[in-house]
């Protein structure tokens, strides 16, 4: 194997194995913020702690973490694909990997953020409705004879309504709309991520470099911890508003009385008449808690090289 080969097979490890333990510890916050940001007129949330104690109470420990098993699953593949994907891009187009370009950082920043929407799009499609289930069983609770506006993964049992599944939602979408059901909110979500890559990538490099030691070459763990999670939350409150677009887009059954979306432009002109300007950073500080730790642990990771070490063990 090339020394370039094992490069590449240790960035894939390296988003792996960060994406994988990023999500778990921050999951439930990313609950949270998919039902703040998808309450309409009635909001049956009034921010991240009533959320997660509602959802404790009415749906157990397990029901905070809805969606994650999709997540975990379909995670690796892509942070592995993001970060890694920034680090090819970086070295191709900086010449000089010691002096800092800006605008060929934000160039790779978005390659990047191209790149990951092959996986981030259909994962988070499905992520969004198993998280948001619970809110919508309690908008259809006290109306049972209402029908909901939109049932397109529905069976027709009540069990099924209150508890959809992964495969079931994949398998209707696919069956019904083809693949491109699964890729619903494509172009919020290029929209949402491609500014995200653009803001976080060449702000973590110029705050990571800040800790660098000239004898390893590389930041200590607590500094690329630091840099990630500082980097994070800039650049995940910036995009809050595309995010709660995408969310809305995505989300396939509303609650009683919610309105749907037919693209983009619909939805932030409906979300500005109807909720006015602050709807669209709704979730906003849920966003941030959930992407500073995950970012934050990735590059913490990613620094450490855990890739690398493995594939040496198994040299």
């Amino acid at each position: 194997m090339s020394n370039q080969d094992l490069s590449i097979t240790a960035k894939l490890i390296n988003g792996g194995v960060a994406g994988l333990v990023g999500v778990t510890c921050v999951f439930p916050i990313d609950l949270a913020k998919t039902r703040l940001q998808n309450q309409q007129r009635k909001d049956v949330y009034k921010g991240m702690t009533d959320c997660l104690m509602k959802t404790a109470r009415a749906e157990g420990f397990l029901g905070m973490y809805r969606g994650a098993a999709v997540n975990l699953t379909l995670v690796t593949p892509e942070k592995a694909i993001k970060l890694a994907a920034n680090d090819f891009l970086r070295q191709l187009l900086m010449q000089d990997g010691t002096q800092r370009n800006l605008k060929m950082e934000m160039l790779a920043g978005c390659g990047a953020g191209i790149c990951q929407v092959v996986v981030t799009c259909p994962m988070e499609m499905l992520k969004i409705q198993l998280q948001d289930a619970g809110r919508v069983a309690v908008s259809h609770q006290g109306s049972a004879s209402s029908a909901p506006t939109s049932r397109p993964y529905s069976t027709g049992s009540a069990s099924t309504h209150r508890r959809p599944s992964a495969t079931l939602i994949a398998w209707e979408l696919l069956r019904t709309q083809g693949l491109s059901g699964l890729y619903r909110g494509l172009g919020a979500t290029l929209l949402r991520d491609i500014p995200f890559s653009i803001i976080y990538f060449p702000l973590f490099a110029n705050l990571n470099q800040l800790g660098v030691s000239e004898v390893t070459g590389k930041a200590p763990f607590a500094h690329s911890f630091v840099a990630g999670c500082a980097a994070g939350s800039v650049a995940a409150v910036a995009v809050t508003p595309l995010d709660v677009l995408k969310t809305r887009i995505q989300t396939l059954e509303k609650g009683l009385g919610e309105g749907t979306y037919s693209g983009v432009t619909e939805c932030a002109r409906k979300l500005w008449a109807q909720e006015g300007a602050a709807a669209f950073m709704k979730g906003a500080g849920c966003r941030a808690l959930v992407i500073a730790p995950l970012f934050g642990i990735a590059q913490g990771i990613y620094f450490i090289g855990i890739g690398e070490r493995i594939l040496k063990c198994l040299e």
